[in-house]
């Protein structure tokens, strides 16, 4: 359990090796004493782990111990079977059987098998219950009085698991994914019962507490500490002690509900049904069945609504029988009836929107049904205003770029560090984005720059520290607002290594931190160091204040946070399903206009199975999503490690660590790679908190230069011979991501793929002689050594800028970009033109009048109004892609006219045409 993204896969390895050994000694003709040694040792090393599961429980580990005992190597190796079946398929959650060692069925199973299961209650949803006491003798008596509470008409069944001290607690919600209620009990201990000591450092990442080895009051403590670990399970809390001072303690928002001892068990075991379905109910995708259940006479311009125009065909029947009648009679263009409006929700639709804020900690949420390429647009819109300075990763998706034409607002661009040798860009450091603010600052235009707006995680899985960034960048112009576009991130809330990455995570941190009274004496300390060099008064001049930490000011600094998720890209919706999550202390003064732009680009007939989809995967998520992001690492960590060690697969494959794509300056933890043998959790929790950048490990570049092909070239093997699909390419890698819809069928699919191009690689070698060797030497080193430079943001023509002087490169794109609307203003330029090398050297400057975006990389390395370098140009030149946006082969590069552009720098102000 040192390894807390291996524990899953630990145990089932024990359960495996357990039945591999109760197999053996069954078939085994004499004893076999290794054997009979291992299987003790075995059971010996599961039952503490065990104790963290209802299923199978102390009792049916004691059964399988006695089996064991008496000799009876047959029913032994059944039950081992019918446990370890029980527990990967999830069986036990609905099957009898499961719980029952006994081949005859005699015995009594009315000790073991929780109420609700049977034939009266088969498919019930069924979750685990984790109660926290000082001793065994309070949590027995509770599991058979609330045994006795259940009732065939309760909608899920639970079982309890018990734990007896604040560790063992820990360590059943770090394990247990059916986990969704606590019940705790004041008074418990502190240390576990077992050898945790590898979570006596992990506990204190989670807040501080000293333990002098006597039962305390810690219910409160614990509750938070839990929450900062799954922030969705429902804690109640029992206590006889100052009941009114813990239930108003600002410690008690942990907790759902405060009881006095045990006075009321039937609200106890109601209050645990009704938190579970508080986060069960789909608002909307409740009422969606219902309405599709009605006789409905349509008159709305919506015709195969009700499906009539389908089912009665002649034509289009085949449509209706392979989508099903369902998706018809739930589809309608009425916002009455017991459905809502997406522009403006006032039932279920905003019920769903309020349930998915809770669970993503947001103060609001907003669905989108046409992708988060819109979503940003919406936010750009809404907090931009025409002339603001927007700071902006330059490879951030052209949502942005877009969204910035239709705000009028001035990109000023910011670099990533550069990956030259996978032809990618990782993620802005933070230097540079104080760098560009303090620049802002010296040149008294701090007051222009609206918006910070970064991706996060980027497309090849780099996370940004934001909380560290928004803390400085405050500390710099404390109402910055920043908008995290956080499309292929949204399974990250539920996960507590990966919450700590997200914008919602690191606003609710630091929200967290500037209202504490430890904050502000550290703040003073600081000011006081700097001799009151901050805030209004901190020099822009001074080259120490970059590699400083620099802190905010509470009473000015705002949290003003904004996030958009392509819920489709990492959760089970469906296509375009997307949303934007708010965090803003100050959003009651852009409401207006965030609504204005959310009518601007939101389709007034939304499709409703988009929202429906938006509305389950939030409760999916709420209820299973620890389980299932734990699973999708662990599978990505797999994947990783094998891969990189097999000896066949990694001649001519390799997955890129975390000490690959994240450069040491970066990188403060030292953390080559994770995942056992590399690092352990506890590692992993401070190189998140910590190291400017870390790498999700789900998002996984295989490099297959060294295999001979491009990342095109063999993103297309993959598809068309094995049936196999991926994300995106580069020069010479393709990007893999694991994620909760990936099962370890998944994983075996593509390595075995892996050994057979391996070794069919192996093969050709031999065969083609040194003739063939020497080929396959060349393409390799033109794929992993003859790399073009990435080119950097030049800047804008001075025609499109306030001030051509200025230090600071922002300038004003959108009316570069409609400049271009005039087909006379602009001309053509084939790139290999011999003009446009004259021109380079001699001038006129060529100035871009589109977006230019090759895939790969996918970001633009040309913007409307931006002055064409030599770099960018040789960059083009060397590109081996077909699919360019915005790059026309045939007619060469589209450019503004000089005349044109002289005539622009004559205006004092710059305009749309």
């Amino acid at each position: 359990m040192s390894d807390f993204f291996s524990a899953a896969e630990a145990r089932r390895e024990r359960w495996s090796r357990l039945l591999a050994c109760a197999d053996a000694l069954t078939n085994s003709q004499t004893p076999n004493e290794k054997l009979l040694a291992e299987i003790p040792a075995l059971l010996d090393a599961l039952e503490p782990l065990e104790s963290f599961w209802a299923y199978p429980g102390e009792k049916l580990m004691q059964s399988l111990r006695e089996l064991f005992a008496d000799g009876n190597r047959g029913s032994f190796a059944a039950a081992v079977l019918r446990i370890k079946t029980g527990i990967f398929s999830g069986s036990y959650r609905h099957d009898v059987s499961a719980w029952d060692l006994d081949d005859d069925g005699e015995a009594s199973l009315s000790d073991r098998i929780p109420p609700g299961l049977g034939a009266d209650g088969n498919h019930k949803p069924y979750f685990e219950l984790l109660t926290v006491a000082p001793g065994i003798s309070r949590t027995s008596g509770l599991q058979r009085e609330l045994r006795k509470l259940r009732r065939p008409e309760d909608p899920f069944t639970y079982e309890a698991v018990q734990t007896f001290s604040f560790e063992d607690a820990f360590v059943a919600t770090v394990l247990n994914f059916n986990l969704q209620a606590v019940v705790i009990y004041d008074g418990f201990r502190f240390k576990s019962r077992y050898a945790l000591d590898s979570f006596a450092e992990l506990v204190q990442h989670f807040g501080r507490i000293d333990d002098d080895g006597l039962p305390h009051d810690h219910g409160l403590l614990l509750a938070n500490f839990l929450k900062k670990i799954r922030p969705e399970l429902d804690i109640y809390l029992v206590t006889e002690r100052n009941l009114d001072e813990t239930a108003t303690s600002m410690q008690a928002k942990a907790v759902k509900r405060v009881f006095y001892e045990v006075e009321e068990l039937m609200e106890m075991h109601l209050s645990i049904l009704g938190g579970v379905s508080e986060r069960y109910a789909t608002p909307f995708f409740d009422n969606l069945k219902k309405y599709a259940a009605r006789p409905i006479g349509t008159f709305h311009a919506l015709p195969l609504a009700r499906g009539k125009s389908i089912f009665k065909s002649n034509w289009i029947k085949d449509m209706g029988q392979f989508y099903g009648a369902n998706l018809f009679l739930a589809e309608s263009s009425a916002t009455t009836g017991g459905l809502d409006s997406l522009l403006d929700p006032t039932g279920n639709i905003k019920d769903a929107q309020d349930m998915t804020a809770r669970a993503f900690g947001a103060d609001k949420v907003f669905f989108a049904t046409n992708g988060t390429s819109t979503s940003n647009k919406i936010v750009v819109q809404a907090l931009c205003r025409p002339g603001d300075i927007v700071l902006i990763d330059r490879n951030c998706h052209k949502s942005h770029h877009y969204g910035l034409v239709l705000a009028g607002a001035q990109p000023l661009y910011l670099e990533a560090f550069p990956m030259v040798e996978y032809s990618m860009y990782g993620a802005v450091p933070l230097r540079s984005i104080k760098q560009a603010l303090l620049q802002l600052k010296a040149e008294g235009k701090l007051d222009k720059a609206r918006v910070v707006d970064l991706t996060n995680c980027t497309f090849d899985g780099h996370m940004y520290n934001c909380r560290r960034v928004m803390e400085e960048c405050l500390a710099i112009k404390p109402d910055l607002i920043f908008l995290w576009d956080e499309a292929w991130f949204a399974f990250a809330r539920f996960s507590p290594f990966h919450r700590r990455r997200t914008g919602m995570g690191a606003a609710a941190a630091l929200e967290e931190q500037l209202a504490s009274p430890e904050y502000r004496a550290e703040y003073a300390a600081w000011k006081a160091k700097l001799k009151g060099k901050t805030g209004d008064d901190l020099d822009p001049k001074d080259a120490s204040l970059l590699d400083m930490r620099l802190l905010p000011d509470p009473d000015k600094a705002r949290i003003r946070v904004y996030q958009t998720n392509s819920t489709h890209k990492s959760m089970s919706a469906l296509r375009q399903g997307s949303m934007i999550l708010v965090r803003d202390q100050d959003f009651h003064q852009i409401e207006e206009q965030f609504h204005e732009a959310f009518y601007t680009h939101t389709s007034t007939s939304p499709n409703q199975q988009i929202i429906a989809s938006l509305d389950v995967a939030r409760r999916q998520m709420e209820l299973e999503g620890y389980e299932l992001v734990m699973k999708a690492v662990e599978l990505a960590l797999d994947l990783r490690r094998q891969v990189n060690t097999h000896p066949l697969i990694s001649k001519y494959f390799h997955i890129l660590t975390p000490g690959e794509m994240v450069p040491k300056e970066f990188r403060a933890s030292g953390i080559e790679d994770y995942g056992r043998p590399n690092a352990s959790w506890n590692e992993i929790i401070k190189a998140w908190d910590n190291d400017e950048f870390a790498l999700d490990p789900t998002r996984i570049t295989l490099v297959t230069g060294r295999a001979g092909y491009d990342g095109t070239q063999f993103k297309g093997l993959l598809a068309s011979k094995y049936d196999v699909q991926i994300n995106k390419t580069s020069r010479n890698s393709i990007l893999v991501q694991t994620n909760i819809n990936n099962t370890r069928s998944d994983i075996a699919h593509l390595l075995k793929v892996l050994a057979d191009i391996s070794r069919d690689i192996d093969g050709k070698l031999k065969e083609g002689g040194k003739a063939g060797q020497q080929a396959f030497a060349a393409r390799v080193k033109s794929l992993i050594e003859d790399v073009p430079d990435l080119p950097n943001f030049s800047g804008f023509h001075s025609a499109f800028r306030d001030d051509a002087k200025s230090a600071t490169s922002e300038g004003h794109m959108r009316a570069a970009f409609y400049t271009a609307y005039r087909e006379e203003d602009c001309e053509h330029v084939k790139l290999s033109d011999k003009a446009i090398d004259d021109r380079l050297k001699k001038g006129p400057d060529l100035v871009s009048a589109t977006f230019v975006i090759p895939y790969p990389p996918g970001f633009p390395i040309m913007v409307p109004g931006q002055v064409i370098a030599a770099d960018t140009i040789q960059f083009m030149r060397e590109l081996d892609v077909k699919e360019i946006h915005g790059y026309n082969a045939q007619l060469g590069l589209k450019l503004l006219k000089p005349e044109v552009l002289d005539k622009r720098k004559n205006k004092a102000v710059p305009t749309d045409r």
